[in-house]
């Protein structure tokens, strides 16, 4: 009897699971870092006038850890867009795995590939 269909079913609701899981934190952070960020600036007055990019802090995944340490909300804002960034990144590298227990070697080598080039972008993208 042939047991593939059953590994695909289980690799796919794992998958299923990971993005599902990834989503929910990622909103959760995002969502604790704008209640803290609307508690302490939320009396503020907006200035539309000029534009003010993110802090070099935050273009940083050091910076951004450095910042969640302090509790700055904004970095835990911004943790919650890594995180969000890093779900289908971790999806692709399960992939990977769950392809290599299949011994499925064509889809690994995709998967490998398709992980090299996400990771290239994430580190060499503008």
């Amino acid at each position: 009897m042939n047991n593939q269909p059953h590994k695909d079913y289980a690799l796919e609701q794992r998958l299923g699971m990971l993005l599902r899981l990834g989503v929910i934190i990622s909103a959760a952070v995002t969502l604790i870092g704008g209640i803290m960020y609307l508690a302490a600036h939320g009396a503020a007055p907006a200035s539309y006038h000029v534009f003010i990019g993110e802090p070099p802090r935050l273009r940083t995944v050091g910076g951004v850890f450095a910042g969640v340490a302090r509790g700055d909300s904004a970095s835990v804002i911004q943790l919650g867009v890594l995180l969000l960034i890093a779900t289908p990144v971790a999806r692709v590298f399960i992939s990977v795995l769950g392809f290599a227990r299949e011994r499925d070697w064509m889809y690994v080598g995709c998967s490998l590939l398709v992980l090299a080039l996400l990771l290239y972008g994430l580190a060499h993208g503008g």
